[in-house]
This record gives C-alpha cells, sequence and structure tokens, in this order.
C-alpha cells in the first residue's frame, strides 16, 4: 500500500480528538469541559450549483466548520480539492482553535473547503464557485463572528473575491471579512510568506536548543507549493542546503543541494518540479525517508504514518503542514529521539500574520513588512520557548507539550465563560 493509499484510509477527526484526548488526560480535564472542547460547535453543509462555461450546471458540495469560539471569531482557510469532506474540515477546525491559543491570538477555530479540482474550472467558473459559496456560508462569517483565509488550492485572488461577495451584500466595503487578501484591498505585507517564516522562526529556535548548526544543515521538503517553497528559499538563507523536494506529481534529489531559485522558477513555468535538470526523480514516499537534518512536511494530513515513521532519517520533523504525522508515528518518532515541531506551533505564522492583517483592516491601517516579520518573529519564538519549556518540565514530546499549553488556555476561556443560558 502506498503512502497516499495509507493516509486517504486514516480519519484526520479520529486523529484530532486522539491528539485531544492525550492533552486532556494529562491537564485531568473537567468531563463535561472534555465533552464541551472534544466537538465542533457548529457544521454547515452546503450543496449550491454553479452555471459553467458551456452552459451546463454543476452543484457542488461545500463546508463550514466552527470548532470553538470561546477566545474569539472563528478564523480558518478555506480550501478547494477534490478529497475534502466534512471529518477533514472538523479536524482542520479543531486545529485552529489550537492553533490559534498556542501563539495566544484572540480567536477561535474554524475551516471550510470545497469538493473541487479547481485545476480543472476555469477563471470564470472558478469565482462564480466562489462567489456562490460565499453566498451560502455568509450564514456564518463575519469580521467579528468568523474569517475566513486562504488554504489548498485558494489563494489571495480567492480572497477578494468572497470580500466582494460578502461587501456588496452588506452595501459597504468589509475588508476585515476575509485575511490572505491582496494588498490593494487591506492585505497585510509580509502574509504570503507568513507561514513559511514562521516555520523558519521556529527551525531556527529549535536548532539551537540542539546545538545544530544550520550552516551545514541538510534539509528536505515535501509539498512545493506556497509554504514549502517560500521555507526552502527561507532557510536556504539561513546557510542551509535543500537536498531534495517534492509536490503532488513528484519530487527531485540531489544530495550536494538543489538551487531552489531555479527550482521556484522551474515549478513556476512547468507546474512541476518533476525533470528538474541533474537531479534525481523521486517518489513522495521515498522523499520522506531520505537522510536530512531537517524534514519539512508542507503537503497534506498523514503523510508520516506508523508504516513509514521508523524510516524517517531527519534530527527535527518541523510541519508546515497540518496535521501530516498520526498519533502512532509520533510516538516512533519520539522514541527514536527525533525532535518534532508540531503543526499547531510550525505553521501559526499564517494565522498570525492573519491576525495581524485583521487588525489592521479593522483599524483601517497599514503595517509595513519590517514591523509585520518584527512582530511575527516575536510570537513565533515566545511561543516556541514556551511549548519548550513545558515539554522540559512533563517530560513528554513537543506535540503534547503545544496541546497542553493551547488546551489549557482554550478551557480556561471556556470555563470562565460558562453556560450558556
Amino acid at each position: 500500500m502506498t503512502t497516499e493509499q495509507v493516509a486517504a484510509r486514516i480519519n484526520p477527526w479520529h486523529v484530532a480528538q486522539q491528539q485531544f484526548d492525550l492533552a486532556a488526560d494529562r491537564l485531568n480535564l473537567d468531563e463535561g469541559l472534555r465533552r464541551v472542547l472534544r466537538e465542533p460547535r457548529r457544521e454547515l453543509t452546503v450543496h449550491f450549483p454553479v452555471k459553467m462555461d458551456d452552459g451546463h450546471v454543476q452543484v457542488f458540495t461545500g463546508y463550514r466548520v466552527q470548532h470553538n469560539l470561546g477566545r474569539g471569531p472563528a478564523k480558518g482557510g478555506i480550501r478547494y480539492h477534490q478529497d475534502v469532506s466534512l471529518d477533514e474540515v472538523k479536524a482542520l477546525a479543531m486545529w485552529m482553535t489550537w492553533k490559534c491559543a498556542v501563539v495566544a491570538i484572540p480567536f477561535g477555530g474554524g475551516k471550510g473547503g470545497v469538493i473541487v479540482d479547481p485545476k480543472r474550472l476555469s477563471m470564470k467558473e472558478l469565482e462564480a464557485l466562489t462567489r456562490r459559496f460565499t453566498t451560502e456560508i455568509e450564514v456564518l462569517i463575519g469580521p467579528e463572528r468568523d474569517i475566513p483565509a486562504p488554504d489548498v488550492n485558494t489563494n489571495a485572488q480567492v480572497m477578494a473575491w468572497m470580500m466582494d461577495t460578502y461587501s456588496m451584500h452588506h452595501g459597504y466595503t468589509v475588508p476585515g471579512v476575509v485575511t490572505g487578501k491582496p494588498i490593494s484591498l487591506g492585505g497585510s505585507e509580509g502574509r504570503h510568506e507568513a507561514t513559511a517564516r514562521g516555520t523558519v522562526y521556529c527551525i531556527l529556535e529549535a536548532a539551537e536548543h540542539l546545538g545544530l548548526d544550520l550552516g551545514l544543515a541538510r534539509v528536505v521538503v515535501q509539498g512545493f507549493g506556497n509554504a514549502g517553497s517560500i521555507a526552502a528559499r527561507l532557510i536556504t538563507a539561513e546557510g542551509a542546503t535543500v537536498i531534495a523536494v517534492s509536490d503532488s506529481e513528484g519530487g527531485v534529489h540531489h544530495p550536494d543541494g538543489l538551487d531552489v531559485n531555479r527550482l521556484i522558477a522551474w515549478k513556476a513555468e512547468r507546474g512541476t518540479v518533476r525533470g528538474f535538470p541533474g537531479a534525481r526523480a523521486v517518489t513522495n514516499a521515498e522523499l520522506l525517508e531520505i537522510e536530512c537534518d531537517v524534514l519539512i512536511p508542507a503537503a497534506l494530513e498523514n503523510q508520516i504514518t506508523s508504516r513509514n515513521a521508523d524510516r524517517i532519517h531527519a534530527r527535527i520533523v518541523a510541519e508546515a503542514a497540518n496535521g501530516p504525522t498520526t498519533p502512532d508515528a509520533d510516538r516512533i518518532l519520539f522514541e527514536r529521539g527525533i525532535f518534532m515541531i508540531p503543526d499547531i506551533l510550525c505553521n501559526a505564522g499564517g494565522v498570525t500574520v492573519s491576525y495581524f492583517e485583521w487588525v489592521q483592516d479593522l483599524n483601517r491601517d497599514h503595517w509595513s513588512e519590517a514591523i509585520v516579520n518584527t512582530k511575527l518573529k516575536e510570537i513565533m519564538v515566545r511561543a516556541f520557548r514556551e511549548v519548550l519549556e513545558t515539554d522540559l518540565r512533563e517530560e513528554g514530546n513537543m506535540r503534547l507539550a503545544a496541546y497542553l499549553v493551547a488546551v489549557q488556555r482554550v478551557a480556561d476561556a471556556t470555563a470562565m465563560r460558562g453556560l450558556y443560558p
């Protein structure tokens, strides 16, 4: 069975609940609180028609889930992918709750998705789908209620359409209803690089903790999209050598290092990293098992499982993707002494700068990229050190430590607010 087939059979919602249960057990969480936090607050499923370019009408299915609103409005991306499911969106919404809490920004967790392969749609069809989906989930979203953002296969243009649709229905421009917008529409400087930049800030802290010289480090990146490609570029600027990368179609490997800027240009021109001159072709499964110092999973969920965890040869695993490692694999990696930077900490740079964007929009303000990056580094470094301190104190692992910090914060807020009515 391939890595992709294994991943498809693992239910991400069950993984998310299992991760929560481990933290809830360690915290001796009140049974009532545990029941509240273990389930989403709201799940919306919509089936909506879109007129395609050839005139026929196609019906798409989409979701918006709000997991917890105890610490603020829901925050989370919208993904367009043919394999989107309600359970996947529920898991991602729960992970967003913990992610916002671990970096101490005042949001709860939400997530959305549409079952669609956007590569098969024209730009006109994509816009029609986005505007209709926005209309369907408008009962939940709003700048003080639930703020979507880009995710897999969505981008600043999709966010612009969502903002415009919401604004047209309200009769005035509402930039704070989404984040990840174009700069010209109230987007934040540094947002495009934020997830990757936050990941690299965490890797720098981990390397210092472990005594690893990044100038001598070999790095492997699974997923050469926005987060993965930018992380590769930024970590190269820190002196590390990227020796292998992959995308959905396959990967390339060169033990002496890849020219990341040339590779980014190659992918932009051809749509894939495959065929990059001078590099050996590898599959996504093979790529994960290449010996390296830093492995950055930046693709989809359930890539590192009990089937391949004993063949991972990295000192640091930095999860730029959401949910790339299963709980069974976590235990194996920990027992083998591999240092894990968990997703709810490692890739929280994106939602942190989304928070900055939201604040700027509400205040009709605009910060420079230097200010954004300085604030981002401060938050990411503080969060990493809080999690590491918890890890050392509790003698667990970094994922459990991140969950202990996050779940405690959400539980405290939920308990303090009480139950209504």
